[in-house]
């Protein structure tokens, strides 16, 4: 281990809980120590270490050719990256928040997802950042941004809720030889709640695969990122009423774990989604959609879903703390839902 490993990664390697913040840099620090091809681009990483201090200390260990200050072009920059890709690297661009990812659209969706397809060959690069909100950053630093890109064959989009998780799916989206978008809600980043020891042991976890966050027979939530822990918490009441709910925890939306989703709600017959986006296009309608499709012999009552509602993220805290989903919503909707 290198001497001059950063404060935040030495953590996790001394046996205390890692911060959701600390088990992302520590699989940067592993992946660029590993494998000399990784290499870091975006805004203020640098010398700043960036703005939520992911990447504090890289650029003393790895230099300035491998952790890229960038202009605020993030268009521009991630063009740059699925060019370095083509070359035989392997960069990992970081939105500064990733509200801003929409400048790089184009080449994303037109570009960077179709190359496999062209015949340009495998583009392995990760897009990752902060999402989500409660934070009372307002409607440029709160979105959430899955859906704009869940459309597009060729991504895979990736959301994890525990560091463990974000450990091992950043560093198997690292590895992937396909694109991948990587959220990391910014609510979870110190949340005392969201601290666990991390395997020390080359922790990966696969892209694709749902884990059951929660057993139980009644009801299933099927939900991602920090809705899951909403979530927990709501089952944690619901079951003071008698009712065994059952948290998937999807990890991952691109490709969607299909199985697992089916496996739940044929054992309990109902089925809830919770997400924080916002509702019109949300996830949700496309997993009712399977369900119907795979598993309505089973449903025992409606598909439900507990979502924000349609609207930019407000500044108020009051308005947001209104427009985004609580705990009592889900609460409120699993009542209902077990009582069907």
């Amino acid at each position: 281990m290198s001497t001059d490993v950063p404060v935040h990664v030495t953590r996790t390697r001394s046996g205390k809980p890692a911060t959701f913040l600390e088990a992302i840099a520590e699989a940067l620090w592993e992946e660029m120590e590993r494998d000399e091809r990784v290499f870091l681009m975006g805004e203020d990483i640098g010398a700043y270490g960036g703005a939520f201090k992911v990447t504090r200390g890289f650029i003393e260990r790895f230099g300035a050719s491998r952790v890229i200050d960038t202009p605020i072009s993030e268009g521009g920059f991630t063009g740059a990256a699925a060019g370095a890709a083509h070359m035989g690297l392997r960069p990992v661009v970081e939105m500064q928040f990733m509200d801003f990812i929409s400048p790089a659209y184009d080449v994303l969706t037109n570009y960077v997802a179709t190359s496999l397809y062209r015949g340009a060959g495998p583009l392995p690069l990760v897009v990752r950042g902060p999402v989500g909100g409660g934070n009372r950053g307002g409607p440029f630093h709160s979105q959430n941004v899955e859906m704009a890109f869940f459309h597009t064959p060729g991504l895979k989009i990736v959301y994890p809720s525990t560091p463990a998780d974000a450990k091992g799916l950043l560093k198997s989206a690292i590895r992937d030889d396909d694109p991948v978008i990587f959220e990391e809600h910014k609510g979870l980043y110190r949340a005392p709640h969201c601290r666990e020891l991390l395997p020390q042991q080359d922790h990966v976890v696969p892209i694709g695969k749902a884990r059951t966050a929660l057993e139980g027979e009644d009801l299933t939530i099927v939900t991602y990122g920090l809705m899951v822990h909403r979530s927990l918490e709501a089952a944690a009441e619901l079951a003071r009423d008698g009712i065994r709910v059952e948290v998937i925890d999807l990890r991952t939306l691109l490709p969607l774990d299909e199985k697992a989703i089916v496996a739940s709600v044929r054992k309990t017959g109902k089925l809830l989604i919770v997400h924080e986006d916002t509702r019109t296009g949300g996830i949700a309608g496309e997993i009712a959609m399977r369900i119907n499709e795979r598993a309505f012999e089973w449903l025992d009552g409606p598909i439900l879903r507990v979502t924000a509602i349609d609207s930019p993220v407000p500044f108020s805290g009051e308005l947001e703390d209104f427009f985004l989903p609580s705990v009592a919503d889900v609460v409120t909707a699993g009542r209902y839902l077990s009582r069907y």
